[in-house]
């Protein structure tokens, strides 16, 4: 239906126009009443990411009227942040304090963790709806009741219809937690769109320009939901927090980290899967092969970059805590119970029955059992393992059912009983010392 759709599309001329900064920041003054965006430096990097949305990214009709819906929304956003800051002064003085941040290889079970420390009251989560819309819709009548989670329901409901086989990989709902490059990409500096698009300029030029701004942005974000919802402590997620390790630690300073390991080949072929299937309505086409080099590419780098943190953190071992991703689906509770424990933190009863509730409704994380292939996306599962193999030693990553590769990057026999045990040993203590 949607090539079809792109097809006439195309014909009629409809939506072929390239994206314009300045034609998207009128349309967004206009639609919320303002002009003030605030102190975020934006223009820069939404004029990088919409060139790489009209030469590299190949967007459908459907891709350039969703791109322009999402950028619109962003820029209304900033709008609107910067008049209730106007309204309350008070709300950039909110405390964030110790915040915890979940981190790790992507597809390393973190976003089912951070669902089930968000079932305890005495956390805050950044929900889907709250990403999207952080304040209540202008267009809603004073006293209805806040649309914005049904809202956002809608949406996911229509886009799902697009890309049916998302839930399998990764469940959508608009009460779920949310991701913080959702946060970082309201100023237009996050990894959210190369995952969502072939961006590749853009990328380069994030690496470069660096993420300060970002993050300054992002707490912001927090402080505004801090002031809605009432003090709590925020449990905040991505697997992006790696490459922008610097200005996470500059801007909070007494954060604490949860890393969460996993085999890497097991994350390769889950996480070029999901990257297929998120651009799968948003481009004419989606090359397998392009798909599997970025992302052993980017997540090399990135394992690299947790070998890094774990040595840079190493000097405050209260702050920080490594969990194995076999014993976080083994045992979820006990991996909570270890975060709690480790961080000094009291795991009340209502807050611990709701944990148990959440993980009971969902086996298996949530996740359909899926069966994704490396070749699929032109990579060598041998290559792999020898490029990812000082993070596998580094942390001590046992294989999750690939066959068992030696350093030289040869297939070997799955190990004896004895040594699968030694293994589950230290990965059912939760913690471990790097």
């Amino acid at each position: 239906m949607l090539r079809g759709i792109d097809r006439g599309a195309d014909i009629l001329g409809l939506f072929n126009q390239p994206l314009q900064v300045d034609l998207l920041a009128a349309e967004a003054c206009r639609r919320v009443g303002a002009e003030d965006f605030g102190e975020w430096s934006f223009r820069e990097p939404l004029a990088v990411l919409l060139q790489a949305y009209q030469e590299e990214a190949g967007l459908t009709a459907f891709g350039r009227v969703a791109a322009r819906w999402d950028m619109l929304r962003f820029l209304c956003n900033l709008l609107r942040l910067r008049l209730e800051e106007k309204n309350t002064p008070k709300i950039v003085h909110e405390e964030v304090k110790q915040p915890i941040f979940l981190m790790g290889l992507p597809r390393s079970g973190t976003t089912f963790l951070h669902n089930l420390l968000a079932q305890d009251p005495a956390n805050l989560a950044v929900r889907c709806w709250q990403a999207i819309y952080p304040y209540p819709l202008r267009e809603q009548p004073s006293g209805e009741p806040d649309r914005r989670q049904r809202t956002v329901s809608r949406q996911f409901a229509s886009f799902l219809r697009l890309a049916p086989e998302l839930p399998s990989v990764h469940p959508l709902e608009a009460d779920a937690a949310q991701e913080c490059i959702e946060i970082t990409g309201q100023v237009f500096r996050s990894l959210r769109f190369d995952t969502t698009h072939y961006v590749p300029s853009y990328e380069r030029w994030l690496d470069q320009a660096g993420h300060h701004e970002a993050y300054r942005f992002h707490k912001r974000f927090l402080q505004h939901l801090q002031y809605q919802s009432g003090p709590g402590r925020w449990v905040l997620k991505s697997p992006d927090h790696i490459f922008a390790m610097n200005a996470l630690l500059e801007t909070y300073p007494d954060a604490q980290y949860v890393f969460v390991h996993r085999d890497p080949l097991e994350v390769l072929s889950s996480v070029a899967r999901l990257t297929e299937i998120l651009r799968q309505p948003f481009a004419r086409r989606v090359d397998r092969m392009q798909i599997g080099q970025q992302v052993s590419s980017r997540w090399v780098q990135g394992a690299r970059l947790l070998i890094k943190a774990s040595k840079t953190l190493k000097a405050l071992p209260a702050r920080v805590l490594h969990l194995h991703y076999r014993s976080l689906v083994r045992d979820p509770l006990a991996a909570v119970t270890a975060i709690y424990s480790h961080f000094g933190l009291t795991l009340t009863p209502e807050a611990e029955g709701r944990a148990r509730h959440f993980v009971a409704e969902r086996p298996n994380g949530g996740y359909a059992r899926n069966a994704y292939c490396l070749e699929d996306y032109g990579l060598n599962p041998q290559a792999e393992h020898r490029r990812f193999y000082d993070y596998i030693t580094h942390f001590r990553i046992g294989s999750e059912g690939l066959a068992n590769i030696d350093s030289r990057g040869r297939d070997v026999r799955r190990p004896t009983k004895a040594h699968e045990t030694s293994n589950a040993g230290s990965s059912e203590r939760s913690a471990f010392r790097v």
